[in-house]
């Protein structure tokens, strides 16, 4: 879900960046800018975020964190959260004061370029992007490769009685001469999403989304900008759009949008290179299926929270 879409400073429509992404009952938060909880609050509510990636440390990107942190302490949170990011962000938030006096375990792990975190079926990556200062991050999640399809029908055809042995034969484990490569078909497609941060445009967001199924780009600019876009580090919509398309993508979305633009120009330039361009709104979500159940798809946020209340902050 998409709670906060522009680039810098805050507009009466777009909040600062923050992106919810979620797996099963992981919620991981990208980034989390000045009012972060309130975006999240009013559609989805405050839910029990697992970790926080940020993406580096121009105040926009994560001066939403103190107040997080702290509603989180006062309505009783005792998971652990964790905040990861680029070197340099557990000094940025301990100058905040919030290293200390919570009700819950807070760690702050700062990131190599390339390293990995794992989850229970799938990993995080940190990338390094071409940004303001030499710590900025982009993040990768890709799901581990899923197992080929157990044709149970042929293996019993084989000879393989259902039960146990239909169990052994799906761990690798070979059965009355039967090989799991006989009745389990090749490896399934994994999910991959990869979010650029804030960039230029660079080789390492094109090599880590190839064939992704979602890349969130930022397109703080048009072209008309293009000067401005280089001085500053940003990219516009064409150069998101044209990575896109070589890194063969199956969706583009365009964030971090300079206050100057309503997201129809973006939308418009981005589409001229790369079809499957999307420019999404605050409270938006693309829902992503396994490959063989459809492409992504963006959910405008009237559709997408409509049949689910957020969730109070405090309890009652």
């Amino acid at each position: 879900m998409f709670a906060g879409t522009a680039g810098s400073v805050p507009t009466a429509r777009r909040g600062l960046p923050a992106t919810l992404v979620r797996r099963g009952g992981d919620r991981i938060l990208v980034d989390c800018g000045e009012g972060t909880q309130r975006q999240l609050i009013r559609t989805v509510g405050l839910p029990e975020i697992d970790d926080v990636y940020v993406t580096h440390l121009h105040l926009d990107h994560w001066l939403g964190l103190p107040g997080l942190i702290t509603s989180f302490s006062l309505r009783g949170r005792e998971r652990p959260l964790a905040i990861y990011g680029p070197p340099g962000v557990r000094d940025a938030l301990a100058r905040m004061g919030l290293t200390g006096r919570l009700g819950y375990e807070l760690t702050i792990d700062e990131l190599d370029r390339f390293e990995e975190v794992e989850y229970d079926g799938y990993t995080i990556a940190s990338i390094p992007v071409r940004h303001r200062g030499s710590n900025t991050y982009g993040y990768v999640f890709a799901e581990d490769p899923r197992p080929g399809r157990f044709d149970a029908a042929l293996a019993e055809a084989k000879g393989v009685a259902p039960g146990p042995d239909f169990g052994r034969l799906q761990r690798g484990e070979t059965v009355n001469g039967v090989r799991p490569e006989d009745v389990i078909g090749e490896e399934r497609p994994a999910r991959k999403v990869v979010f650029s941060g804030d960039t230029r445009p660079c080789d390492t967001v094109l090599a880590a989304a190839h064939r992704a199924d979602l890349l969130v780009h930022d397109a703080t600019f048009t072209e008309e900008e293009r000067d401005r876009a280089r001085e500053t580090q940003h990219s516009t919509a064409k150069q998101a759009a044209e990575l896109a398309l070589e890194a063969e993508v199956q969706m583009l979305a365009l964030t971090h949008l300079s206050t100057r633009y309503g997201g129809g120009e973006i939308k418009r330039e981005a589409r001229a290179a790369f079809e499957n361009s999307v420019v999404p709104r605050d409270g938006d979500v693309v829902e992503i299926p396994f490959p063989e159940k459809g492409p992504p798809e963006l959910v405008r946020a009237e559709h997408a929270h409509a049949a689910s209340p957020p969730e109070p902050l405090l309890p009652s």
